[in-house]
């Protein structure tokens, strides 16, 4: 009998672990910092605009293949050359900016567990006098020449600087798993403990 009840504790044990398992493997990377900031106000146009994650992004051939920055005002134009420098955890890619207004910066990228995540960073755009805007495009624009990607949908619910809620839920899980794995576990120890012999 005692026996089985310790099979039965390794057996809870090892199952919590195991569900704890999914928080670091299927959880997306999501973004930590960003130049611009979401929801600031831009007065000096910075050298690059700059998103960077929780953990390193996946890169695979080196060149950036899934990944997007658009930089688009309030009237639909498209501002920069559209390459994209990936660096570890961050991508950047040049900043270009026109008149003053409300801009947006999206992208996309591909996330450490292979999946593609995309998001909006909003801003608004006050240069100093005598700043030369730049004209700008209908459409977004490619590097190099190259058609420019698409970039999927995005999740407006969801600040530019916190965790997918969906991650949230597995990290919830994966607690109340080893808690309850903990609990079966010590009331099995002491029932053993006082089960006479």
């Amino acid at each position: 009998m005692r026996a089985r009840h310790a099979a039965v504790a390794i057996g809870l044990t090892a199952a919590a672990l195991v569900a704890t398992e999914p928080i670091a493997a299927l959880a997306h990377n999501f973004v930590v910092s960003s130049t611009p900031e979401d929801g600031s106000t831009l007065t000096e146009l910075p050298d690059r605009f700059v998103v960077t994650t929780n953990e390193g992004l996946l890169d695979l051939n080196g060149e950036g293949a899934g990944f997007v920055m658009q930089v688009r005002d309030d009237a639909g134009r498209y501002y920069g050359d559209g390459c994209v420098t990936v660096d570890g955890p961050g991508m950047s890619t040049p900043a270009s900016l026109g008149a003053a207004g409300d801009y947006e910066l999206l992208y996309q990228f591909v996330s450490a567990d292979g999946h593609s995540v995309s998001g909006t960073i909003s801003f608004a755009w006050q240069p100093e006098p005598g700043f030369a805007p730049a004209e700008g495009s209908p459409v977004p624009v490619g590097c190099d020449g190259a058609a420019a990607p698409s970039i999927g949908p995005t999740d407006p619910d969801s600040p530019a600087t916190s965790a997918p809620p969906g991650d949230w839920l597995w990290i919830l899980g994966g607690a109340v798993a080893v808690l309850i794995a903990v609990a079966v576990t010590a009331i099995l120890a002491v029932g053993l403990r006082r089960r006479p012999e």
